[in-house]
């Protein structure tokens, strides 16, 4: 009672750590630059130690040569890349970024401007309240969180596969399909080392080995924003991928 709303706003102090963002792209010419700039402002402003890991996998479009010109602007330190022969998977584009992080802690998130960086600082200040090893953005907390610019059959596409997800496996998250997480580095290095999933099965199964090793997971309210340029990679194949990786976690796990 009493305070004004500046003095009720969450404070951020954090410890003198270093954030790896591992962003793996593949035709990405007209996000990358954009993506990358919002994070190097929301992450200096908030006086963050941090580097952008770009896993590139020979992007056709010219993905790298924008890169490059993001490297001329902030630095090789700041924007690191770590270019691939070709498309061999999200699950491996992480295990290569994590070959190159030089950070304490480790944030995935895609490239398209789906997840915007200012839920970051409210991750990092999530995991030190809780001493937690992940935080994971949810789309679907009842404090928050929720989709912008998908049509009826891709919400409910997402819905289902979260209800059919918490049913069957029992993750204790709300949101077992989100790919907007930080990471202990050492945590993410087990659970990539044991994961088997490819495609959109991986976040899934992160979560799912991650309770396995007794890891703990606190959850942060994130908006999703359907990307403004380029195609979702969601089709066909990967949902019927989906659905042969929850049987399979169901059956092993």
């Amino acid at each position: 009672p009493g305070k004004s709303s500046k003095t009720r706003r969450t404070r951020f102090s954090f410890r003198m750590v270093k954030y790896s963002i591992i962003l793996p792209t593949y035709n990405e010419r007209d996000n990358i630059g954009l993506i990358v700039c919002l994070l190097v402002r929301t992450l200096t402003q908030k006086h963050v130690d941090f580097e952008v890991v770009i896993v590139d996998d020979n992007s056709p479009d010219g993905t790298q040569d924008i890169i490059r010109k993001l490297q001329q602007a902030y630095g090789e330190a700041r924007v690191v890349l770590r270019a691939r022969p070709g498309k061999l998977g999200l699950g491996t584009a992480y295990m290569h970024g994590l070959k190159h992080c030089s950070g304490e802690f480790v944030v995935i998130m895609d490239a398209d401007l789906s997840h915007h960086p200012k839920a970051i600082p409210e991750m990092i200040a999530q995991q030190e309240r809780d001493n937690s090893d992940i935080v994971t953005g949810t789309r679907y907390s009842s404090r928050g969180g929720g989709v912008h610019g998908w049509d009826l059959r891709r919400k409910l596409t997402s819905r289902v596969a979260n209800y059919l997800a918490s049913t069957l496996l029992r993750p204790g998250v709300s949101d077992l399909t989100g790919s907007f997480r930080l990471y202990r580095k050492p945590v993410l290095e087990t659970l990539v080392s044991q994961a088997v999933s490819k495609g959109y099965v991986f976040q899934m199964e992160m979560i799912i080995r991650a309770r396995q090793n007794s890891f703990s997971i606190s959850e942060v309210p994130v908006t999703f924003v359907d990307r403004v340029y380029g195609s979702s990679k969601l089709g066909g194949s990967e949902i019927l991928g989906y659905l042969k990786g929850l049987l399979y976690m169901f059956f092993t796990t």
